[in-house]
Parts: C-alpha cells; sequence; structure tokens
C-alpha cells in the first residue's frame, strides 16, 4: 500500500474520530438562509403591529418587507403580509412567535405553499430633459408604468410587479436621473380557489 493513501485513510479516520467526539457543531455546516413571505390575519386593534415588530426586534429577527391592511371591515381583521429571511429554523421558530400572539388568528407561510402570487407598486421621480426625458418615457412604456404626473422637466411613474421587476426599473431610472423612490411593499397571495 503506497504511504500517501494510509495517511489519507488515517486523516480521514481522525477526523471522523473528531466528529463523534465532539459537542459542538461541524464547522463546515452551513445551513440556507431563504426568503419567506408569511401572511398573517389579525385583530384589528390599536398595538397590534407593535407587538408583531417588536416580536421580529426583539429576536434580531429582520423584516424586509411589511404591508398592512383591514380586509374585513365588520370583523376588524387585518392582513398583514410580512418578507423575511432565515434557516428553515428560524422561519418556523418566527411562525410559532407569532401564532402565540394574542391578536393573530392564523399564519400562512405562503412560500411553502407553492407560487404565490407577489406585486409591488413603487412611484418613481425622475428628473431630466431632452434625451433623458424620451428615453425615460420609452423605459416607463417598456416596464409598463403610468405617468401620474408630468412637468417641463420631471415625471412620476408608477409601476407595479415583482420585486425584481421594480429593482431593475429603479437601476434604469437611476442612469437617466432618478430624485425620489418611494415602495409600498410586498403583497402576496396564494394561487387557485382557496382561502388563505
Amino acid at each position: 500500500m503506497d504511504p500517501d493513501g494510509r495517511r489519507s485513510e488515517e486523516l480521514e479516520l481522525g477526523q471522523a474520530m473528531n466528529a463523534m467526539n465532539t459537542h459542538y457543531p461541524d464547522a463546515g455546516r452551513v445551513e440556507p438562509i431563504n426568503r419567506h413571505t408569511l401572511a398573517v390575519i389579525v385583530d384589528n386593534e390599536p398595538g397590534v403591529l407593535a407587538r408583531i415588530s417588536g416580536m421580529f426586534s426583539g429576536r434580531g429577527y429582520n423584516i424586509e418587507s411589511l404591508t398592512v391592511s383591514e380586509t374585513e371591515v365588520a370583523r376588524h381583521i387585518s392582513r398583514i403580509t410580512i418578507v423575511t429571511t432565515g434557516t428553515d429554523a428560524v422561519i418556523q421558530q418566527i411562525k410559532s412567535q407569532l401564532d402565540r400572539l394574542v391578536p393573530v388568528h392564523r399564519v400562512v407561510d405562503l412560500t411553502l405553499q407553492g407560487q404565490s402570487l407577489e406585486r409591488e407598486l413603487c412611484l418613481v421621480k425622475v428628473a431630466g430633459t431632452g434625451e433623458h426625458r424620451t428615453e425615460s418615457l420609452t423605459l416607463a412604456a417598456a416596464f409598463g408604468a403610468k405617468t401620474l404626473d408630468a412637468t417641463l422637466n420631471s415625471f412620476v411613474f408608477e409601476v407595479t410587479g415583482t420585486t425584481e421587476e421594480i429593482d431593475r426599473f429603479i437601476g434604469l431610472m437611476t442612469v437617466i436621473g432618478l430624485v425620489e423612490i418611494s415602495r409600498t411593499g410586498i403583497a402576496a397571495m396564494g394561487r387557485g380557489s382557496e382561502a388563505m
């Protein structure tokens, strides 16, 4: 047997023994961080949003997008759409902790339900004259953006789409003369005929 082959076998055996004799996690194991969209049905009452955002900040979780609106006026029910990231264990912990909050009726992970529909609305103000003005109108038409306001040296466009489409539109308008952005955050809903 060649000496190099024997050394590599001994090294592998030594690593296997060390792995079995330690209580520490394997340093090489890294769990993937995924983006999840959560729909949360809550009572529409003062302090609910503060409790939910406080739960996130108190545990060091980040909210990438947050959209809230009353959806059932007669019953005073609101729907909160939260986009967050984390490992599978962190996402499960977030859902469990949201479920335990008193005003929460239901938590649904739209990411796990399959291809959900996600859209975001963005208002984009662009300033420019001459070629830049023409170019901004052409790009807006290509993205299906509506012109909400027009002056001799600026436009305000309304564009709706996925987060990636909005980011691409903003990136192109930055080159032309982007002045200001206002984004709504993501609104999401599962596909098909069944309710959440």
